[in-house]
């Protein structure tokens, strides 16, 4: 049965590359374009691995990688943080909240998809 990755993102053409390349792969994918759809559909639908937006409307993805990683039912969910913010503390905070991953934005895809089979192979 293939993973299931929740990509959590504004940007419809962002939405719409990571989907392709993510479904190329193998992978099921289901996407929400803000962070509150984003944790509603990690509850609900318990995804293999998250790929978070940072900058989102209603949730920042800071926050929703919180929300999931403070909650023993999500915490073991891998989380990439993918973002256009590239500054040190920005990463900083994405350890701090408990994320895997973090990927700035504009990225090779290839990069990312080695950082999602790296992550879900550690998961068995």
């Amino acid at each position: 049965m293939a993973k299931k990755i929740l990509i959590v993102d504004d940007e419809p053409h962002i939405v719409t590359m990571l989907e392709n390349r993510i479904k190329h792969a193998g992978y099921e994918v289901i996407t929400a374009i803000d962070g509150q759809e984003g944790l509603s559909k990690a509850q609900k639908e318990k995804p293999d691995l998250i790929i978070l937006d940072l900058m989102l409307p209603k949730l920042d993805g800071y926050k929703v990688c919180r929300m999931l990683k403070f909650d023993g039912k999500y915490k073991h969910i891998p989380i990439i943080m993918l973002s256009a913010r590239a500054q040190e503390e920005d990463k900083k905070i994405g350890e701090q909240v408990g994320a895997d991953g973090y990927i700035t934005k504009p990225f090779e895809p290839q990069v990312l998809l080695g950082k999602i089979k790296e992550l879900l192979l550690d998961k068995k």
